[in-house]
């Protein structure tokens, strides 16, 4: 009788071990290279309008028209002289103390409302090695760059106008991807517990 379990438990065992967990990350593919993102659950409502936006392929129609070496690299919606204030994108701040300005964190564009609110339809990565401490607690934070630091470098490193947008637009192609614990950690990012 156990003999004739042995085929089933294998087969149980096996289709088991190739169902690895798998996550949603941000990725942010541009003519540099390709951006991936850890998206924390931490901030819900962002990273949720983050991959509905992506998935919708928002995104897909803007660039990164801002770019200041040893500050941030912005993407998404552009600055505009009005500000946000009728933007159907604006969000209710996350801000939460574990998560801090460093290299690598993707936050949430802003304009200088008395509220906070984000422009959910514009993000920016970090690109100051020692962090950018005066945004903590104003902008909302909702991932992190775990793989493509150097696109980012090469980016930031472009030539740019006065308004520090590149001369040489930089489209993005901006999708949620499903990857697996290994795939993610073999870039050297650690998944949050």
């Amino acid at each position: 009788m156990y003999k004739s379990l042995l085929p089933a438990l294998i087969l149980l065992l096996s289709t088991c071990a190739s169902q690895e967990e798998s996550y949603q990350v941000g990725e942010i593919k541009t003519r540099l290279g390709d951006i991936h993102i850890w998206l924390y659950e931490e901030a819900p409502v962002h990273r949720q309008n983050f991959i509905n936006l992506a998935e919708a392929g928002y995104f897909d129609d803007y660039s990164f028209n801002r770019v200041i070496e040893g500050f941030v690299a912005q993407g998404g919606c552009p600055d505009t002289p009005e500000g946000f204030a009728y933007s159907i994108h604006l969000l209710e701040p996350e801000f939460q103390p574990q998560l801090r300005h460093v290299y690598g964190t993707f936050a949430a564009g802003r304009d200088d409302n008395p509220g906070k609110l984000s422009a959910g339809c514009q993000f920016y990565v970090v690109h100051d090695a020692d962090g950018i401490a005066r945004l903590d607690d104003n902008y909302t934070i909702y991932g992190f760059v775990f793989d493509g630091m150097d696109v980012v470098d090469a980016i930031v490193a472009v030539e740019t106008d006065d308004s520090d947008e590149p001369l040489e637009i930089i489209e993005t192609d901006v999708n949620i991807v499903e990857m697996t614990r290994a795939e993610i950690e073999s870039t050297g990012f650690t998944i949050p517990d």
